[in-house]
């Protein structure tokens, strides 16, 4: 078992790693024991009791978090020339087309979300190979291939949120920042949480929510006690 550095040894003495805390002094744990210089991200690990590689237990959902995610997200959109002024008007860093299209090509995807419309759905096509492995490929079920394509980015930029179950059967969703109060983090954790619940699939059987652990940048996870949420 690898040592434990002197921060780390701090952190595991603040609280106690046996236990599952209430949502609420869970985020004040996470807030108390992330000690890095930088405003670390905060994070949900959710164990669910499914099998990813069955299509009707496939869990994945779009959240918009109360208090935002505390990044600067980037977009890009992907648009023909009349939704042009809208996307920018919006807030879209990037807009554009067929330019973005060659820049993507050409390996750029300095982006955190890419927003476009059903037409233009053909041309991302071919750019899946670079799109999907980074999560970029722009999805219906996730609101970013629209008509709407003003409101997609600022539901983006306002907090929006994907998340889908891993091949593990955790879902692993960013919910805030290291400088947000305790609240603002419990919050946001119990937005994603219960939509979460909402989704369970028919199919499941037996414990659908295995585990729940909140953890920021190099800290220690805190175990959430899965009843103080349900």
């Amino acid at each position: 078992m690898a040592k434990l550095t002197k921060k780390q040894k701090e952190a595991v003495s603040k609280f106690d790693a046996n236990k599952a805390y209430d949502l609420k002094e869970a985020s004040s744990v996470i807030k108390d024991i992330t000690s890095v210089k930088f405003d670390a991200s905060i994070d949900l690990a959710i164990r669910l009791g499914v099998d990813p590689r069955k299509a009707n237990q496939m869990v994945r959902g779009v959240v918009t978090l109360p208090h935002g995610t505390g990044k600067d997200v980037k977009v890009l959109a992907l648009v023909t020339p009349d939704k042009e002024a809208d996307a920018k008007e919006s807030g879209a860093d990037y807009v554009g087309l067929d330019e973005y299209l060659q820049k993507i090509k050409g390996g750029w995807t300095d982006v955190d979300v890419i927003v476009t419309m059903p037409s233009v759905m053909g041309k991302l096509g071919p750019l899946g190979r670079i799109l999907g492995p980074r999560g970029l490929m722009p999805n219906p079920k996730t609101g970013t291939v629209t008509m709407d394509v003003a409101k997609a980015v600022k539901d983006v930029k306002g907090g929006k949120i994907d998340f889908k179950v891993d091949k593990t059967g955790i879902i692993h969703a960013a919910i805030g920042k290291a400088s947000f109060d305790a609240d603002k983090i419990a919050d946001n954790a119990n937005e994603v949480i219960q939509t979460l619940l909402k989704l369970k699939p028919s199919t499941v059987k037996g414990t659908y929510v295995k585990s729940i652990y909140i953890s920021s940048t190099m800290s220690p996870g805190v175990e959430i006690d899965i009843k103080s949420v349900s």
